[in-house]
């Protein structure tokens, strides 16, 4: 028993070893022979220990010789414009050796590894012109067979079928590599006999991430007699540099020990494997199995070859048909979800309503939308209080825009206590600043996964702990069940899902695009209709003068012609005029604000509020000097300075504090006047209406009072222009715009201003400036 990795479609690993050095043992296949060469100088620096058996020369007598004691000069050059030729493959030529003095034919190919030419020889093999014609023909018909096929499955099957005529090996498989770099076997012909390896799955250290990479850029693997004796190079390392022959791209690369007893214990003699590369990454694997000794010839393998370059170039245009009917299903329906977006008026709802439209986008069985701290359920999901979690473990760990798992509880242990309804999900981040999350739910579905035989039985561990790998040996089908994990989400599905970012993206900045068009016409509006308000009052103030003066005049002067009702009516036209002008006066003052530039400076607040006040309880005493009952203003601390327009602000807490005045039932009203630091107001759980608090940069000033109270539903309707609660000579009348003036200020300054209030009790106005 050993510890190693193999180089083969059916080997060992493990992901500690998955780098291997392969590469560098340091030994070859004995059916051919290899020289290592001096770059510039030709000189053979190192050679495989039976040059004696095909070139007739002891090893030992070639080192330090120049190659020409081997090829003719017309042979070098040939070899030289071989090596000119190539790329990241070995190049062939039909080569002439002199042998023993005597010129014979070798397969030859050649390439360069760390700045030595590597140099292959294999005996060629002799064939006829009609032989190699029909090799040709077999390739370009099985060629124009397979491209004609469409389906993916029959595809693959009649590949094998084309490359178990042309290499006559017994089984011919197709392995295909999955996300997780496992796989299974998606294609074979075998004979009758044998035990079929179709379906079967292979771990992931079965080929170790070195080997898939050896594969990757070599493309074909050739192994004819596993029992042959390997056959060492002499020197073991490069002369000057001492380190090993890189023999990442030799065409004779030796065979690890653990994969020759694995596939022995498979009752395989012989064994060739061609890589299918589909857009630079390694889909999968063919390989054929002989249960003797079975060379190839070159004219073959280069056939095999051919139709394995053909196979992974036609991967990307074969289909299942299933999937494109199903990948057009999945196209039709986010087609039209993103239409009824971008049609809403209400986005949230239109992502939930109706629910099938979401979870039908990527075929889930509940979805979690997180709109900032909004978290909506759709279909079958986990408890909120478990989504509200694993939200806060996605902002933190989930950092592309999707990420998607078929085992949720690998990465997120948690995830267990709701595997019923959500073993699998995918996470689409729509917002990198915000949290916009939209997550999909697959429940747990228990899977039967059949192994070529018990994936860890070939593990054990020494008395001291330490992990070793042997082949296994037996291949027969062996079942697990697989737990806490759901349906594999497919390539489509989360296109789909990436799709849906897009769109939303798209749609947003559609809408912000109309918003700020939708602005700007708004903001024009209002400039306007502020010139009309101005101009409308401001003339509009001269006849109500006339109509005044000339009541006043008729009571005077003509007041002994009429009787006590003509009187009255003319005193009701002085009033209804006053009432007028006053309403004017408001409508000026509120046009003025959306014209004049605010004159902002600092400011001591504390200084302005006691001039308000003096001005206020001057204006609260009656005609004889004593007060209607004395107010109660309570200031718990001095106010800051801040900056802003003295004049404005000063208004602003002269109509909150006359309103605290105004609307009271109590002889001795009772108003308190402060302000709350941004971490106070954090502390006393702040109003849902008011800003977030890390959107606060300043004091949060407040006026209390023990009045009447206001009822919630009219906590909007106050600051409406004109907009009364009470009867319009009630409490001292009023033309309703105190408020309406007072929050425009308040947003002239980029602030905000907001009203708690229970009814009966009193009234709290918080407002904050920026």
């Amino acid at each position: 028993m050993r510890q190693s990795n193999s180089d083969s479609v059916t080997g060992r690993g493990t992901q500690d070893h998955d780098y291997y050095p392969v590469h560098l043992m340091g030994v070859i296949q004995s059916h051919g022979v290899l020289i290592a060469l001096e770059e510039n100088t030709l000189t053979i620096l190192q050679v495989s220990q039976n040059s004696q058996d095909y070139l007739g020369v002891a090893p030992q007598a070639l080192l330090g010789c120049s190659l020409s004691v081997l090829l003719q000069a017309a042979s070098i050059e040939q070899l030289r414009q071989s090596l000119r030729a190539c790329t990241d493959r070995p190049g062939y030529q039909l080569l002439s050796v002199t042998v023993s003095g005597k010129l014979e034919s070798f397969d030859s190919f050649v390439h360069l590894a760390n700045g030595q030419i590597v140099l292959e020889l294999e005996p060629a093999d002799e064939r006829t012109g009609a032989e190699l014609l029909s090799i040709q023909n077999t390739v370009a018909q099985g060629a124009t067979r397979l491209r004609k096929i469409k389906d993916m499955t029959a595809f693959l099957q009649g590949a094998v079928e084309a490359l178990q005529t042309l290499s006559g090996y017994e089984r011919v498989m197709i392995y295909q590599f999955d996300a997780k770099q496992a796989g299974s076997v998606v294609a074979e012909v075998k004979p009758a006999d044998e035990p079929s390896y179709l379906g079967l799955h292979y771990p992931a250290t079965d080929i170790p991430a070195l080997v898939r990479q050896l594969y990757q850029t070599g493309i074909q693997r050739f192994i004819p007699d596993l029992s042959a004796p390997q056959v060492g190079l002499i020197a073991a390392e490069h002369p000057l540099t001492k380190t090993p022959l890189d023999l990442s791209q030799s065409i004779l690369r030796g065979v690890d020990a653990c994969c020759i007893e694995y596939h022995q214990n498979m009752n395989v003699a012989a064994f060739w494997v061609v890589a299918l590369v589909k857009d630079n990454q390694l889909w999968g694997l063919m390989t054929g199995h002989h249960q003797t000794a079975k060379p190839l010839a070159y004219p073959v393998r280069s056939a095999c070859e051919l139709l394995g370059q053909l196979v992974a170039a036609e991967l990307g245009s074969k289909v299942n048909e299933d999937e494109v009917r199903y990948l057009t299903k999945l196209k039709a329906i986010q087609s039209d979800f993103v239409a009824s977006i971008a049609a809403a008026e209400d986005f949230k709802q239109a992502l939930i309503h109706p629910e099938p439209r979401l979870l039908d986008l990527v075929n889930a069985k509940g979805a979690a939308v997180c709109l900032d701290q909004d978290v909506t359920l759709v279909g079958k999901t986990p408890s909120l209080e478990q989504v509200q979690s694993l939200i806060d473990w996605a902002l933190t760990t989930v950092h592309d825009g999707l990420f998607h798992t078929d085992c949720l509880s690998k990465q997120y242990p948690a995830a267990l206590a709701f595997k019923t309804v959500a073993s699998g999900v995918v996470i689409l981040k729509i917002s990198p600043l915000r949290r916009y999350l939209i997550f999909w739910f697959r429940p747990e579905v228990l899977q039967t996964v059949n192994w070529a035989g018990d994936p860890q039985s070939s593990v054990s561990k020494t008395d001291s702990g330490r992990v070793v790998f042997s082949p296994r040996t037996s291949f027969e089908q062996w079942q697990e069940t697989v737990v806490a994990t759901a349906l594999p989400w497919q390539a489509a599905e989360l296109e789909n899902a990436e799709d849906l970012k897009s769109a939303i993206v798209g749609i947003v900045l559609n809408k912000a695009d109309e918003l700020a068009q939708i602005n700007l016409d708004l903001e024009r509006s209002n400039r306007e209709l502020d010139s009309f308000a101005y101009a409308a009052s401001h003339d509009l103030k001269e006849p109500l003068r006339g109509i005044t003066n000339f009541a006043n005049i008729l009571i005077r002067r003509h007041g002994s012609d009429l009787d006590e009702t003509g009187i009255n009516r003319l005193k009701t036209l002085v009033r209804l005029a006053q009432r007028m002008d006053a309403l004017i006066d408001a409508l000026l003052r509120f046009s003025r604000l959306g014209q004049t530039e605010l004159n902002q400076q600092p400011t001591d607040l504390e200084l302005l509020l006691q001039a308000v006040i003096e001005v206020l309880t001057v204006s609260h005493l009656d005609g004889t000097g004593e007060t209607d009952g004395t107010p109660q203003i309570k200031i718990p601390r001095r106010l800051p300075t801040v900056t802003c327009d003295s004049m404005l602000i000063s208004e602003v807490f002269s109509n909150l504090i006359s309103n605290a005045l105004k609307y009271t039932d109590k002889p001795c009203p009772l108003i308190e006047i402060g302000y709350l630091t941004v971490d106070e107001w954090q502390r006393s759980s702040p109003n849902d209406e008011v800003p977030a608090a890390g959107s606060i940069a300043g004091p949060i000033f407040y006026v209390k009072d023990d009045g009447l109270g206001i009822h919630a539903r009219h906590f909007q309707n106050i600051f409406r222009l004109f907009k009364r609660l009470h009867e319009r000579d009630a409490y001292g009348g009023g033309t309703g715009v105190g408020l309406t003036l007072t929050q425009k200020i308040i947003e002239r300054h980029g602030g905000h201003i907001w009203v708690t209030s229970t009814y009966g009790k009193g009234s709290e106005f918080y407002f904050l400036l920026r």
